[in-house]
């Protein structure tokens, strides 16, 4: 990657022919670092999130050594650039294929379901192996996500016990998982999520090896502030010690934005402007994404090549690059008045769902990533490690070591 001190001065030393990834390594180190300190437990990055080749060797040089994968594609990535990590298969919905390929061909022995059929499938593809771990999602509610995802996976109280108890008779561990929804604003929901975990554990009556809580971990954007990051370990550690699994059960948590999403901002140029309304080489079918269809709110500034924009503002529509009505951002948002072609719209926080959710579209798509070394639009990260109790050392409480150091012992 070319490196440059910051987006304004690549902005100043070349075009922005096409859309443009500022990536921030030593940002996603900081994340990193945050939650292996803090998570009592085992942290898996969602690959999903952004599976830039960057991004999984820096993980892997920050010592994050777990990935939770969604496709064969993303098993083949991490295998290649981290062949001693493990893995776990979390989508509930495989090809048979691609099991037996994550078996057979790359160790994976984690395999998450949410029904018997695809229990079914995991067992028929890896030859009914005697080393699997099985890990059971289950539906939860999502009322304090900004982008539920009920509705799609997860087995229902009621088709929950039995599978457990299917699942039992076949894991070498066995485990339970949810996801409270993306950008989850309230810590409790994830107690309340592991509280109907452990009610529909003990309706099963099987013992549990692992309680996986997901991922939706937040990050900062304009208008959705989460509450500090250790509420959520706080909610987390507190509920665990009150389920009902064994005594020496792993935790494991599957962070993606809150790892990725401050580490990257992406440039696109200014192609046109036409009153009110403005359009530009990056949209709905690239990066931009998230900002068109869940009306995700991104931090923006504007770069000139020459000169400073304008202090004064305007109201605009934005427009991405396709030829497709839908590439449009309504708004309005609020930008420079004089905002004219050629300048560059910095767009923050993209780092989660950006230049993952890039498409061919119409010939467009293609997006250059480079290195800067300034600082994000915003961090929940530096909110935190700035306090004196959290410079130095192990940032876990006392007693939050002792009991994890119980369990640890009791399993070896």
């Amino acid at each position: 990657m070319h490196d440059y001190h910051t987006p304004l001065d690549l902005v100043r030393s070349r075009p922005v022919e096409g859309p443009v990834a500022c990536a921030r390594p030593d940002r996603l180190t900081i994340a990193a670092t945050w939650f292996q300190k803090n998570f009592p437990g085992d942290v898996l990055y969602a690959v999903k999130a952004n599976p830039s080749p960057w991004v999984i060797d820096t993980l892997y040089a920050a010592g994050i050594r777990f990935f939770d994968v969604a496709s064969l594609p993303e098993v083949e990535l991490v295998s290649a650039r981290c062949p001693d990590a493990k893995m776990a298969f979390m989508h509930p919905v495989k090809s048979r294929a691609a099991i037996a390929s994550a078996y057979f061909d790359h160790g994976v022995r984690i395999f998450v379901l949410d029904c018997e059929a695809e229990l079914d499938k995991i067992l028929a593809e890896t030859g009914y192996a005697k080393d699997l771990t099985l890990v059971v999602r289950i539906a939860v509610s999502n009322d304090g996500a900004t982008l539920p995802l009920a509705g799609k996976f997860g087995a229902n109280e009621t088709e929950a016990p039995d599978l457990m108890q299917k699942a039992r008779a076949y894991a070498e561990e066995l485990g339970v998982s949810f996801h409270v929804g993306s950008q989850c604003m309230a810590p409790a929901a994830y107690r309340a999520a592991m509280m109907e975990a452990s009610r529909l554990i003990a309706r099963a009556g099987v013992t549990v090896d692992i309680v996986d809580v997901g991922g939706g971990f937040p990050s900062v954007y304009p208008g959705l502030t989460p509450p500090p990051l250790e509420d959520y370990i706080a909610a987390i550690e507190n509920a665990f010690e009150d389920m009902m699994v064994l005594e020496n059960a792993d935790l494991w948590c599957e962070p993606g934005r809150a790892l990725i999403a401050e580490s990257v901002s992406v440039l696109t140029r200014v192609e046109l402007v036409k009153g009110e309304s403005i359009y530009m080489n990056d949209g709905a079918y690239g990066t931009l994404f998230d900002m068109v269809h869940a009306r995700w709110p991104f931090p923006m500034l504007v770069h000139r090549r020459e000169g400073e924009p304008s202090s004064q503002t305007a109201e605009f529509k934005l427009y991405g690059p396709t030829c497709d009505s839908i590439d449009s951002m309504p708004g309005p948002y609020t930008l420079p008045a004089d905002i004219r072609e050629g300048d560059v719209i910095e767009f923050g926080m993209l780092g989660a769902y950006g230049t993952a959710m890039a498409t061919r579209f119409n010939g467009f798509g293609d997006v250059e990533t480079v290195q800067v070394n300034d600082f994000p639009f915003k961090s929940l990260y530096d909110q935190t490690i700035v306090r004196p109790a959290r410079r130095e050392g192990s940032v876990v409480p006392f007693a939050r070591v002792r009991r994890r150091r119980q369990r640890l012992l009791k399993k070896r």
